[in-house]
């Protein structure tokens, strides 16, 4: 389903989000103060504009009140981001996403009514944390702070097994989401299923159960 998104701040963040969603079919309002960064991104937006996105008759005059999406991504200036968020929330625009810079920030923002707040540094971070801590991982996803979906290789322990003799479920509390294998993907597989050597299983669980799998399951 095709979304209007709003999107407030053109740095490498900002940018990013612009040109994938666009790629992915949604309507693109694209804006920054900078005039090299908009130009950047007008092949891969709706449409993209120098302006402040801090001012709130500018929003207005954009007719951003009738978005139901926004990115605020000016998180390297706490008020600007702050005052931009409550000013999008205050119009009445359903999802505000935000760039914040640190915990506090997050804070704030949380406060002043972002629906989701990003730290990419900090989520990045811990992606590399665990991409380094196990060779065995080759995606992590933080869902909260228990929970988490990792990608692992499966090794010789594992291969030519079925869903069903391994009984990770039982045995370790987690749930195998999907099977990737080369560039077939089995989405939701079934007991039967038999995994191979190399195959990349999407594993979701506590974060201690999916260690526990990891060192001695895999």
């Amino acid at each position: 389903m095709e979304k209007q998104v709003v999107i407030i701040g053109l740095g490498r963040f900002g940018t990013s989000a612009c040109k994938e969603l666009h790629r992915l079919g949604h309507e693109i309002l694209a804006i920054d103060t900078d005039e090299e960064r908009v130009m950047g991104v007008s092949d891969h937006s709706t449409q993209a504009l120098v302006a402040n996105g801090t001012d709130e008759n500018v929003l207005k005059s954009l007719g951003v009140r009738n978005f139901d999406h926004a990115i605020v991504a000016i998180g390297d200036n706490l008020q600007s981001s702050v005052l931009c968020t409550l000013m999008l929330k205050e119009m009445g625009v359903t999802n505000v996403w935000v760039k914040a810079r640190d915990l506090q920030h997050q804070k704030i923002l949380e406060r002043v009514g972002a629906d989701r707040v990003i730290q990419p540094e900090h989520e990045m971070g811990i992606r590399i944390a665990h991409h380094m801590d196990s060779e065995k991982i080759i995606d992590y996803i933080d869902l909260s702070a228990e929970y988490s979906i990792v990608e692992l290789v499966a090794s010789k322990k594992v291969a030519e097994k079925t869903l069903r003799e391994l009984d990770i479920r039982t045995r370790y509390n987690c749930t195998i989401l999907a099977i990737k294998r080369g560039e077939d993907v089995n989405i939701v597989p079934l007991p039967e299923d038999e995994i191979r050597l190399k195959d990349v299983l999407v594993i979701i669980g506590h974060k201690e159960d999916l260690k526990r799998f990891e060192d001695k399951g895999l």
